[in-house]
């Protein structure tokens, strides 16, 4: 018999309760370590008080009105965004993928009303996650994604990831937009150079095309930056952005430049939740304190003394792990093991990671971890790793 919850995840048995900073208390009173942030979600990590104060705050007032009318607490945000970032306009979702299908949307149609109704195709790379929508899984093109979903929506090229020549070779008069994660995360912690970076923007001003950046998992302080492209000393066309913005709220927002949303004009798209006050309520929250510069140096400090454990847990444990890789605190640990391996050895020793591809355990942790939370991050590693080396 089918279950309530259709049965699209392979759950681990673990039920939460509560959750205090870096925290996550189980029903039986064990209590974890999260090292995987709801997915890069949690960015203060559970129940920051800064949050709980705006969530509750905007809950005794209003919570949803829709867009037909004017939300403070949207206007707010943007205005926040404008100022800090690339962008002069966005657009606010509930999710990641609701980013993508937008981004899509406004690149096509800003060649339409430029009078070029043939730039339709959008460029995507392989090991690319971009949410599972039709347009989402479309754009991976990867046969676990789109297996049995067909047709699917057409318009996309794939290409192999970090590939300079295979990219300027794909590149025609029908090309729209190249479409990239900074750093891949469920493809498995995969950072594009920061020359690389330059170069996209590069390309994209040479060919006249449209960079859109997908910074769902890499944005919102996660590398020590704002933004991860900030590294690059570039700046998008478009931008989806979500997970970590609402802090464990759904919210996301695409971010453009006045001439790339040009043609998005009124009835071009909408949302009944995206933008509600409640989501925009935290969502300044966590932007007015992780934009923060002492903020964003801690990170930058405490990814550096997480990595320096992470090397030392790889040197302590060869036949498990291979090394480490990703930026800030978005890192990866290259398993020789199975990465499923050392994540169920993760949950024996109280300690929550994240699968990813090319066999890699992602450590997503809030952005505020502390220097206790680090120490006891290496040893709980390391015990599970030891778990796993007795069973090779």
């Amino acid at each position: 018999m089918i279950p309530s919850v259709l049965p699209t995840y392979s759950r681990a048995p673990l039920s939460f309760v509560k959750g205090e900073g870096s925290w996550l208390i189980e029903a039986d009173g064990r209590r974890f370590l999260d090292l995987g942030a709801g997915i890069a979600v949690n960015a203060l990590g559970h129940a920051h008080p800064t949050l709980v104060t705006a969530l509750t705050n905007q809950a005794n007032k209003v919570w949803h009105v829709s867009n037909l009318y004017d939300i403070p607490q949207q206007q707010k945000l943007a205005d926040l965004l404008v100022e800090l970032t690339f962008a002069d306009t966005m657009f606010f979702t509930n999710s990641g993928t609701e980013c993508c299908e937008l981004a899509v949307k406004m690149a096509r149609k800003y060649w339409f009303e430029k009078g070029a109704p043939e730039k339709t195709d959008i460029i995507t790379f392989d090991g690319s996650f971009h949410g599972r929508s039709s347009a989402g899984i479309a754009a991976a093109g990867t046969e676990k994604m789109v297996k049995g979903f067909g047709p699917l929506l057409p318009g996309f090229v794939h290409l192999p990831w970090d590939d300079e020549e295979a990219l300027k070779a794909a590149i025609t008069d029908q090309t729209a937009a190249i479409l990239i994660e900074p750093i891949q995360g469920e493809g498995g912690i995969r950072p594009l150079s920061d020359q690389a970076l330059k170069d996209l923007r590069a390309l994209c001003d040479e060919k006249n095309i449209l960079l859109i950046l997908d910074e769902v998992q890499c944005g919102v302080g996660r590398t020590g930056k704002l933004f991860a492209h900030e590294w690059a000393g570039i700046t998008p066309d478009i931008m989806m952005v979500a997970k970590g913005i609402g802090g464990g709220f759904p919210l996301g927002a695409v971010l453009a430049t006045e001439e790339a949303a040009s043609g998005m004009t009124a009835g071009t798209h909408g949302s009944t939740y995206g933008g509600n006050p409640l989501g925009c309520a935290v969502g300044c929250a966590v932007v007015e304190t992780v934009s923060d510069p002492e903020f964003l140096a801690n990170v930058s400090r405490q990814a550096g003394a997480l990595r320096q454990g992470l090397e030392g847990l790889v040197a302590a444990h060869p036949d498990v792990f291979e090394g480490v890789r990703g930026s800030g605190l978005m890192l990866g640990l290259k398993c020789k093991a199975s990465n499923i391996d050392v994540v169920n050895a993760g949950y024996d020793n109280e300690v929550i990671t994240v699968p990813a591809a090319d066999n890699i355990v992602r450590l997503l942790p809030p952005l505020n971890l502390t220097d206790e939370d680090i120490a006891e991050a290496t040893s709980r590693l390391s015990a599970a790793a030891k778990q796993v080396e007795k069973a090779i």
